[in-house]
């Protein structure tokens, strides 16, 4: 198993919280992603649905996360939060351009590319393959707390502290080396 692969994912620094499932029309677990999730290509969001999500929800946030970025610390490529608890689908496109589809209410904070929406998937030319964890949380708030100023990692705190549940699906990207 290669370096890459050993890397931690966000959640698991967080405590154990029940699961659920998520599906996606665009991305398949442990499948390559598609050019429509990739930053130079189509860099739209992906479809999201769930279900079988804990009693006592009263909202959802969502993320995607490189953890194989060679920062030291990853990439947050979306994080978005406050999405009501009758809301169990993101249709493509919801976190991206004009965002239709994205709930009323719903907060989105700057990613890595410092914008407030879903950024593709774009790993350095022969950096290897990197996955991206796309993680819906099941909350126990209906307003997690953090504003659009907040960064990832105060979304993340906060998660670490409200989270009811959690369920991932994981793509994978890799941009060959040039020439």
């Amino acid at each position: 198993m290669s370096e890459l692969r050993r890397r931690p994912l966000p959640h698991d620094f967080h405590p154990p919280v029940a699961s659920f499932s998520v599906a996606s029309d665009d991305v398949a677990d442990g499948a390559r992603l598609k050019d429509d999730q990739v930053f130079d290509a189509g860099n739209i969001s992906p479809h999201l649905r769930w279900e079988g999500f804990p009693a006592g929800t009263k909202s959802f946030a969502v993320t995607c996360y490189d953890p194989d970025a060679p920062t030291g610390s990853g990439f947050w490529h979306w994080v978005l939060f406050d999405i009501p608890a009758g809301v169990t689908e993101l249709p493509a496109g919801a976190g991206s351009g004009e965002m239709a589809g994205l709930p009323a209410g719903a907060v989105h904070v700057r990613n890595d590319y410092g914008t407030r929406d879903f950024g593709g998937a774009a790993p350095p030319p022969g950096d290897g393959p990197h996955r991206y964890v796309f993680t819906v949380y099941a909350v126990d708030s209906e307003r997690l707390g953090p504003d659009e100023n907040a960064t990832p990692a105060q979304v993340g705190f906060m998660l670490r502290f409200h989270t009811l549940g959690r369920a991932h699906v994981i793509g994978e990207y890799e941009n060959p080396a040039e020439g």
